[in-house]
């Protein structure tokens, strides 16, 4: 049975893909639900690249991500809860699924290929080789 489930969301256009398959599982009354949404380390060296528009607001993210996973929330009748983080995606998915002692990840996958994987990295391969719960990766739809 699932206990915990940790469901990590970034903000893009998967995430509708993620809560979709969610609702597909079969969830016991028992079961807690945990949102989470990573923001990148400002201070990080490999973030906000010179050639990428950058937030005006991280304030604004904020609430508006907030006020996303909310209304998530609302849709389920289960438990859950939220978290927003800061720091590396991948690590902080892993510690807070570590935290919450979780019996599975729900993660979105961009569906990146090529150099772009290479260059970017994958947050969702990350997840899978270094969880210590099982991991669902949901794809994009492939048209």
């Amino acid at each position: 049975m699932l206990k915990t489930i940790l469901v990590a969301l970034d903000g893009s256009e998967i995430a509708e893909r993620v809560i979709q398959t969610l609702d597909h599982l079969v969830l016991s009354k028992d079961t807690i639900v945990i949102f989470c949404h990573v923001f990148h380390n400002p201070d990080s060296e490999t973030e906000l690249p010179a050639d990428r528009p950058h937030p005006e607001s991280p304030t604004l993210s904020y609430f508006h991500i907030e006020k996303q996973l909310q209304s998530y929330q609302q849709q389920l009748s289960v438990n859950s809860q939220l978290e927003l983080v800061t720091g590396d995606p991948a690590d902080e998915i892993i510690r807070l699924a570590n935290i919450y002692k979780a019996d599975l990840i729900i993660i979105g996958s961009r569906g990146l290929i090529g150099m772009k994987r290479i260059v970017l990295g994958s947050v969702s391969s990350q997840v899978v080789e270094e969880a210590n719960c099982s991991v669902l990766v949901v794809k994009p739809n492939q048209n």
